[in-house]
């Protein structure tokens, strides 16, 4: 018998979690369908559990630095209150009744089946069948990429999954993939006494950044004793059942106790049925328009929509989605100039909006300016550990900034400014003539100003 419903959607991460709940809140019908923890990537092995990481790792780092400041600091790194931290207070060690209990209690039919679309406005989660008179949601978020490296796949090799759940740290650790992710849990295990290499096939990490901010971010780790080998790639991977050998294509090779897969995140909706409405399948994202629309009766938010692997912009596309369902007049829609984006090392590194690259790649007259953090007040003051700079992003002809970076000891939050800057499109004149609080990190994106 095919159940009569409003809305299905299928996969619970944050950007379905918030659209099933807030449609169940306005009063309409919602089914939930998820085979896996509800609540997704973020608050079980990404975004929650590897800031705790970080915030551990950041005060070791932060008690090596009292010499020379504030008398002399000892630490002796542990990592034990580190996972017992994540498993306690973050995860519930892998438990999603607290998310499934919330869900439920809002109004919304919770499934944990793996469904498929089997005709317009139709979803089959094992014995149920679901028609759904408003649509379809897809919220089913991404998986690693492994990529297809030589032996690879034959051995017990981690992925973040794996780094964060880790009980404790090996003695050594090798990463594939200089992006975000690597970097954050790279500075981390390092802090806390692993031996770290990071491969990275660019010649840069962080190479969808800006330059200075992947120099920023190498020298930073390098300090904490991280290793790199970028331009080249890895060819073969060993396992002797204690140890992996990664060898390289310039004839390099290295050893370490594990091997951690960072090489980015891929779609994965095999058999979501998502040809029967009229979507590729495979794709490698889901194309959206300015209300998410994806087809028709179909909305896609998160990760599967190419954006923007981040949570905030599943939450973003979730308030456009669940505004359009409801059909609020004069809803929301969806703009993509200025997406934020921040790198939790240590130094922070925030960006929003287009690189310089990106900036004339697309045909922008563009000017520059940038202003180093120590050389500003509140950087001279701060001293230990005030690495980072503005950088300015300008449109020429219309006078406004396009992009900018933060990087810093308070990157990820001086970046609201600059967030603020590109979004609203404040002309650069503004900006020049506005106060900053004096010292702060955020005053340096008047010196920023004053170089274009």
């Amino acid at each position: 018998m095919v159940e009569q419903v409003d809305v299905v959607v299928v996969g619970l991460g944050v950007g379905g979690e918030e659209v099933a709940g807030r449609l169940a809140e306005a009063g309409l019908k919602v089914v939930g369908v998820d085979d896996r923890l509800v609540g997704g990537e973020c608050p079980y092995w990404g975004c929650v559990p590897s800031k705790m990481m970080i915030r551990a790792g950041n005060l070791v780092a932060e008690t090596r630095r009292v010499d020379g400041m504030a008398g002399k600091g000892t630490v002796e790194p542990d990592w034990t209150p580190v996972a017992t931290r994540i498993r306690e207070e973050a995860t519930d060690d892998w438990n999603d009744q607290v998310a499934v209990d919330r869900l439920v209690k809002k109004g919304v039919t919770f499934l944990r089946e793996r469904c498929r679309i089997t005709g317009p406005g139709v979803v089959t989660a094992g014995d149920r069948e679901f028609k759904a008179s408003r649509g379809i949601v897809i919220a089913t978020g991404t998986v690693p990429v492994i990529p297809p490296i030589d032996g690879l796949a034959d051995t017990p090799y981690w992925t973040n999954h794996d780094a964060i759940e880790a009980k404790a740290l090996p003695a050594s650790l090798l990463i594939l993939g200089g992006g975000a992710i690597g970097l954050e849990l790279a500075q981390v295990a390092a802090r806390f006494g692993t031996k770290v290499t990071v491969i990275e096939a660019s010649e840069r990490i962080l190479a969808m950044e800006e330059p200075e901010s992947s120099d920023l971010a190498q020298d930073a780790l390098k300090k904490d004793g991280v290793t790199f080998h970028t331009g080249v790639r890895a060819i073969k991977v060993d396992h002797n059942g204690d140890a992996f050998t990664v060898s390289l294509e310039d004839g390099k090779t290295i050893e370490g106790e594990k091997l951690l897969v960072a090489t980015g995140r891929r779609l994965d909706v095999k058999g979501l049925g998502l040809d029967v409405v009229g979507i590729d399948p495979e794709s490698r994202s889901i194309e959206v328009d300015e209300h998410v629309r994806a087809a028709d009766g179909v909305w896609a938010v998160g990760d599967v929509t190419g954006k923007g692997a981040f949570t905030h912009m599943a939450m973003y596309q979730a308030n456009v989605a669940v505004h359009d369902i409801l059909r609020t007049e004069g809803a929301p829609v969806a703009a993509y100039h200025a997406v934020p984006r921040v790198t939790f090392t240590d130094p922070e590194i925030g960006a929003v909006g287009m690189t310089e690259k990106q900036a004339r790649e697309a045909g922008i007259e563009v000017k520059t300016g940038s202003a180093q953090i120590p050389s500003s007040s509140r950087g001279w003051i701060h001293k230990a550990g005030n690495e980072g700079f503005i950088k300015l992003v300008v449109d020429s002809e219309r006078g406004v900034l396009v992009g900018a970076t933060s990087a810093g000891p308070t990157g990820g939050e001086v970046l609201g400014a600059l967030a603020v800057a590109v979004h609203a499109e404040v002309p650069v004149h503004s900006l020049q003539q506005m106060i900053y609080a004096y010292p702060t990190f955020h005053r340096t994106i008047g010196d920023a100003l004053r170089t274009l």
